[in-house]
């Protein structure tokens, strides 16, 4: 038999072993606990990343609304370009007709059975030229082409003849017929050097020849309205143009 004082130190010694033993245990996360951190921290990234899908959201929502804006603004321009163009053009067309009534022999009346032809039906080459100078201004242009031409066969020794020459040109050009533009403007330096219109059909050739992709020809085009033509405004948009022709043709 085990003395009681041999048994009271045996339970006091395995007291002590127990105690010791939870003592040295770690304590065991609460599995509750941790669910809630990890879904915090998913809430967290989550969170984060709303706030950057909303920060784009912003942002094309401007970039939209300064595309919607920069389209009205084009449209605007483009509006008013056509308008400016137009008011030019009528206002030059006004002069060159005002200007081409005070040539000599620009009344000249055809008489009856004359044989002038469709350009010059009645009212003589005046008339003739005034139809179809109306007919480019209206931006009729088939009819233009049509009526230019009949004048030329019908008058090619009026003092109209250059005039007429250079807006065929202008009429085949506003059409992208660039090679009938080019040809019809160099006719005018060719067959009526004294037209006051030539400076302004050779630099509408150099033009033309940049729209054909011929930019050697251009640019020796531009440099003879520079050299022959130096005074003039031909020169100057020939000089400004010829700026922006690149260097290198390809």
């Amino acid at each position: 038999m085990m003395s009681p004082l041999l048994r009271r130190w045996l339970c006091l010694a395995i007291s002590t072993l127990a105690l010791a033993g939870c003592e040295s245990t770690p304590a065991q996360p609460d599995p509750t606990v941790v669910k809630l951190n990890d879904v915090d921290e998913r809430l967290g990234r989550v969170e984060h990343v709303n706030q950057g899908l909303m920060q784009l959201s912003q942002r094309l929502d401007a970039i939209e609304a300064q595309m919607r804006q920069l389209r009205g603004e084009l449209e605007e321009l483009q509006n008013s370009n056509d308008m400016l163009r137009k008011q030019q053009r009528d206002l030059y067309a006004d002069l060159d007709r005002r200007l081409s009534a005070l040539q000599p022999g620009a009344k000249s009346a055809a008489g009856p059975g004359d044989g002038s032809g469709a350009g010059a039906d009645s009212g003589g080459e005046q008339a003739a030229y005034t139809r179809a100078f109306d007919a480019l201004k209206s931006t009729d242009y088939p009819s233009a082409i049509t009526r230019f031409r009949d004048f030329l066969r019908s008058y090619p020794q009026s003092q109209l003849a250059g005039n007429a020459q250079y807006w065929l040109g202008e009429a085949y050009y506003v059409t992208h017929d660039y090679d009938n533009a080019a040809a019809t403007f160099r006719a005018v330096g060719e067959q009526y050097p004294q037209s006051p219109k030539v400076p302004d059909a050779l630099l509408k050739l150099g033009l033309t020849q940049i729209d054909q992709k011929k930019l050697t020809d251009a640019r020796a085009t531009l440099k003879q309205v520079m050299q022959r033509f130096p005074n003039s405004d031909a020169a100057k948009l020939a000089a400004a143009r010829l700026q922006n022709i690149p260097a290198d043709e390809h």
